[in-house]
C-alpha cells in the first residue's frame, strides 16, 4: 500500500446518498450492492455530506451518463444503462465500488472523457456499475521538478490549461481534441501533435495510482515494473482502476508556429499528398503536418476532394518556413500562412476552436463546434510504404460519393523510430511512415447503414497499401470490427485476433500481467486483455 498519495483530495463526507429507490428498479444485488457502499464509505469517510451515487430514478442520473458521451451512437434508447452509476470525489469511494462490485457479482466500467470510439467505457451487455470519474479532475504542476499529477478525470484541455498557468515554456505531448480524457488517452498511449519530438503521451509517464482488483491503491514500486509496464498503452481498464499520473513536463520554445491551408483536387492535392508520403516523417523532428483528406463541393457546384493539412512547429515562423522549403516545398507554404503564439494558444487553434477564444475555453467540456457531439464510426490503420497516386485517385472516389466521410493520417518518424516498440505495450513505432485513422457520420436508420457499409469498403479498398500480418491498429481508435472476446471463460487465442492488431509482440506479456494482477478476469470489456497463466 502507498503510504503518501498526491492528489488525494479533501475528505468531505459520510456520505448522505440522495435516492429514491423503487422495489422495480434496483433489487438484489443492487441493493446489496447499495448497503455495501453506503457502509464502507461512512467507516472510511466520516461526516459530511455529498452525493456520490446515481439510480434510474435519481432526478440528475440522465443528465450524468449522458454528459460526456461524445458518440451519440452509444446514447439511444437502446443503448444498455447502468444499473447505477458512481461519481467518485474521492480514492476511497473508488476503492470501495470496487470492493462492493467483485463481492456481490456486479460488472463495472470506469470513464473518464467519454471520447471512447466503441462506448465501452459507459455501455456493456451485462448488468453493470459506472464509475465515472469525471469529478477527479486536479492538475498539480511542479516546474522545478518538470513534472504534474494528474487525476485521471482531467480532460487533456485541464491540463495543458494547469502547465500554463505555471509555465509558458512547458507542455506535455499529447492528443489534439480538448475534451479527451487524460486517463484513458494515456493508457492507449496517445498519438499528438508532438510525438515525433518526445514519444506518445504514455512515454512520459514516471508514475501512478491505481486501485486494483483487491481494492488497494498502488503506485508504481508497489505494483512493480511488469504492472507499470502494462498501463502505459495497454489499456488501464484492463487492470484496474487508474486515479492519477504523474507525468513528465517536455520544454517548448516561448514562441511555436502554426498554420491550416486546404488544397483541392483541383489544386494538386493528389501530387502534394504522395510527396507527403516520401516525407513527412523525415521532415526535422519539431515539425509536425497532419493531412486530413474528405469530399467537398468546388465552385462549380460540382463534388471534388479536399486535403486540409495543420501543424505545428515549435519554432518561429521564419524557421518553419526554411524548414518545408527543405523537406516539403511541393506544399507551397507562404509567409501568411503562418500564425506565431505560444504553445497554449496553439492548443487552442489546432483543438477547433473560434479564433480569439480565452485560454478558459480549454477547461469546458464541451467540445468545440469543429468537432461537436455525432453519431460516428472510426477505424485506424499503419502505413509502411507510400501509397502510389494511381492508388489514392481510386481511394478518391469513395470521398466524392460520400460527404461524411474523413480520414486522418499523422506522420511519425523522428522519436518515434528511436523507441524500441517493446519499450511500453504501444508498439507502432520504427518501419511505420504514418498512421490513418478513418471516420464517418452515421445516421439514422438505413442511412445510417449505408455509412457502415462506406467506412468498411473503404477500409478494405485501404488493405493492400497499409500494415499487414498482422494488419495494425491504434487501441484508442477502438474498433470492435476486429474481433472481441467470447462468452464464457477469456481465452487468450481467441483474444489474440484483436490483440497482435493492437499490441503486436507486447500483447503476450500483457496477458501474463493480466494474470498475475487479475486472475479472475474482474477488469474486462469486449476488448479487454485476457488473463495468461
Amino acid at each position: 500500500m502507498v503510504s503518501s498519495r498526491p492528489l488525494t483530495m479533501p475528505i468531505l463526507v459520510s456520505l448522505f446518498l440522495v435516492w429514491f429507490v423503487s422495489a422495480s428498479a434496483v433489487r438484489g444485488n443492487e441493493i446489496s450492492f447499495i448497503h455495501c457502499l453506503t457502509h464502507k464509505l461512512l467507516s472510511s469517510t466520516g461526516s459530511g455530506s455529498s452525493q456520490v451515487l446515481y439510480t434510474p430514478n435519481t432526478t440528475s442520473y440522465t443528465h450524468l451518463l449522458q454528459s460526456s458521451i461524445k458518440n451519440l451512437r452509444f446514447n439511444t434508447s437502446s443503448t444498455p444503462k447502468p444499473l447505477l452509476i458512481v461519481a467518485p470525489t474521492h480514492e476511497s469511494q473508488v476503492q470501495a465500488t470496487v470492493l462492493c462490485c467483485r463481492k456481490h457479482g456486479l460488472k463495472i466500467r470506469v470513464r473518464s472523457g467519454g471520447h471512447d470510439y466503441e462506448g465501452r467505457s459507459f455501455v456493456s451487455d451485462d448488468p453493470f456499475v459506472l464509475v465515472d470519474i469525471a469529478n477527479m479532475r486536479k492538475v498539480a504542476v511542479d516546474v522545478e521538478d518538470g513534472s504534474a499529477w494528474v487525476q485521471t478525470g482531467a480532460t487533456l484541455g485541464d491540463l495543458y490549461y494547469g502547465i500554463s498557468q505555471k509555465s509558458e515554456t512547458h507542455a506535455f505531448p499529447a492528443g489534439i481534441c480538448p475534451t479527451v480524457g487524460v486517463g484513458g488517452l494515456i493508457a492507449g498511449g496517445g498519438i499528438g501533435t508532438m510525438m515525433r519530438k518526445f514519444g506518445v503521451a504514455a512515454d512520459n509517464v514516471v508514475d501512478a495510482l491505481l486501485v486494483d482488483v483487491k481494492g488497494r491503491i498502488l503506485d508504481r514500486r508497489s505494483m512493480g515494473e511488469d504492472f507499470f509496464w502494462a498501463i502505459r498503452g495497454g489499456g488501464g481498464a484492463s487492470f484496474g482502476v487508474i486515479i492519477s499520473w504523474k507525468i513528465k513536463l517536455v520544454p517548448v520554445p516561448p514562441t511555436v508556429t502554426v498554420f491550416n491551408i486546404n488544397r483541392t483536387l483541383e489544386e494538386g492535392a493528389t501530387r502534394i499528398l504522395s510527396h507527403y508520403q516520401q516525407i513527412a516523417q523525415k521532415c526535422h523532428e519539431n515539425l509536425y503536418i497532419r493531412a486530413l483528406i474528405q469530399g467537398a463541393g468546388n465552385a462549380g457546384g460540382n463534388r471534388t476532394m479536399r486535403a486540409v493539412f495543420d501543424s505545428l512547429f515549435l519554432g518561429t515562423a521564419e524557421e518553419l518556413l526554411k524548414a518545408t522549403e527543405e523537406c516539403f516545398p511541393v506544399l507551397g507554404l507562404k509567409g501568411n500562412d503562418c500564425h506565431e503564439m505560444s504553445w497554449i494558444d496553439s492548443v487552442i487553434f489546432l483543438g477547433g476552436y473560434p479564433s480569439g477564444s480565452p485560454r478558459e475555453v480549454l477547461l469546458s467540456r464541451e467540445p468545440p463546434p469543429a468537432t461537436a457531439k455525432s453519431s460516428f464510426k472510426g477505424k485506424s490503420d499503419f502505413v509502411k510504404k507510400p501509397i502510389s497516386e494511381t492508388a489514392l485517385v481510386s481511394v478518391w472516389k469513395l470521398f466524392l460519393e460520400q460527404g461524411s466521410g474523413m480520414m486522418f493520417w499523422e506522420p511519425l518518424g523522428g522519436m518515434m523510430d528511436r523507441i524500441r516498440e517493446h519499450e511500453i505495450p504501444y508498439p507502432h513505432r520504427k518501419g511505420n511512415l504514418y498512421n490513418v485513422q478513418y471516420l464517418v457520420t452515421v445516421r439514422e436508420g438505413q442511412e445510417g447503414e449505408k455509412d457502415l457499409d462506406w467506412i468498411n469498403r473503404l477500409y478494405e479498398q485501404m488493405a493492400p497499401h497499409v500494415s499487414n500480418h498482422p494488419r495494425t491498429a491504434y487501441l484508442n481508435f477502438r474498433d470492435l470490427d476486429l474481433g472481441v472476446n467470447g462468452k464464457g471463460e477469456p481465452s487468450y487465442f481467441k483474444s489474440s485476433i484483436w490483440g497482435f492488431k493492437y499490441f503486436k509482440g507486447n500483447f503476450r506479456r500483457l496477458a501474463l500481467v493480466k494474470g498475475q494482477t487479475d486472475k479472475s478476469n474482474f477488469f474486462r470489456n469486449e476488448q479487454s486483455i485476457p488473463p495468461l497463466m
